[in-house]
């Protein structure tokens, strides 16, 4: 499944800061350069849906604070309730 995600590279620690018109906003204390906030917030994301850090990857926006991020092995709905997703 596809997740859009809006970073934070920088920050005093790493956290999933919750949703937002859709969007999974994220904090990571790595800074924005050489990949590092991307391999931050890949792991970050895996290590909340109990994944290995493998199977969740930056499919678009490498270079943006928006990113789409690409999970495998879990159904969308499962991957947004436990990533809080508030239900409609």
């Amino acid at each position: 499944m596809l997740l859009t995600v809006r970073v934070t590279p920088g920050a005093r620690e790493d956290a999933i800061v919750g949703w937002a018109e859709g969007v999974l906003r994220v904090r990571v204390r790595a800074a924005a350069e050489r990949g590092k906030a991307n391999e931050a917030v890949c792991r970050l994301i895996a290590g909340k849906l109990g994944l290995a850090p493998r199977q969740v990857s930056i499919a678009r926006g490498a270079g943006s604070r928006d990113k789409v991020v690409q999970v495998e092995g879990l159904a969308e709905e499962e991957v947004e309730r436990r990533l809080g997703k508030p239900m409609l």
